[in-house]
């Protein structure tokens, strides 16, 4: 019987000893794969970031959603702007939510080729988050200059018929994000509402 017990124990020893070197080899080749599958992701080998696709920038203003307004799925846009960017569409006004900021003084331009003046009111729309209203409150000095340099090269006919008020709404949202690109990265102003309109 001393015999059968001693045969046994060699035995069991080299069973725990595969089972634990199979197990180590489970281990080793698990962690590699956790390794590998990192370093494609990271690589942008999988999954949906790619190394050469712009990051988002934390800093950039985001799109703002309405109340009620559920989050983009994966097939639609993402309601951000990551790089900086700005699409030369505004947002959809039914999804996202609307800030306004009101100049506090009218503005006074002499029109071009003529002895008219005009006195506009102006208001900026934005739909994204309050960095685009800090922007404008910041860089008030320069874009005041922008909108009325645009006021004075309008036509004073021109500026009194609907189509040339229209005009002029485009022209100074154009003037007002050309001056917060410059100084800040990203324009952000999606619409500009007149407050008040006095042409002589």
């Amino acid at each position: 019987m001393s015999s059968a017990t001693a045969e046994a124990q060699p035995k069991k020893k080299g069973k725990m000893k595969g089972i634990l070197l199979g197990a180590v080899g489970a281990l080793v080749l698990l962690a590699g794969g956790v390794g590998a599958g990192l370093y494609a992701a990271g690589a942008g080998l999988v999954g949906g970031a790619h190394k050469d696709a712009p990051k988002e920038d934390p800093n950039m203003p985001k799109l703002v959603l309405k109340e009620g307004e559920k989050a983009a799925a994966s097939g639609e846009a993402k309601p951000s702007a990551p790089t900086g960017i700005e699409s030369e569409q505004s947002p959809d006004p039914s999804k996202y939510k609307a800030s306004y900021y009101t100049f506090d003084q009218p503005f006074t331009a002499n029109l071009r080729d003529s002895d008219s003046f005009a006195q506009i009111g102006v208001a900026a729309a934005t739909f994204y988050d309050a960095k685009v209203i800090d922007n404008i409150k910041n860089n008030e000095m320069p874009i005041r200059s922008a909108i009325l340099m645009t006021i004075a090269q309008q036509d004073s006919f021109a500026i009194t018929t609907p189509e040339g008020k229209l005009k002029l709404q485009k022209d100074l949202k154009d003037a007002m994000n050309g001056v917060l690109r410059q100084r800040e990265g990203f324009g952000g102003v999606d619409n500009v509402y007149f407050t008040s309109m006095v042409i002589q």
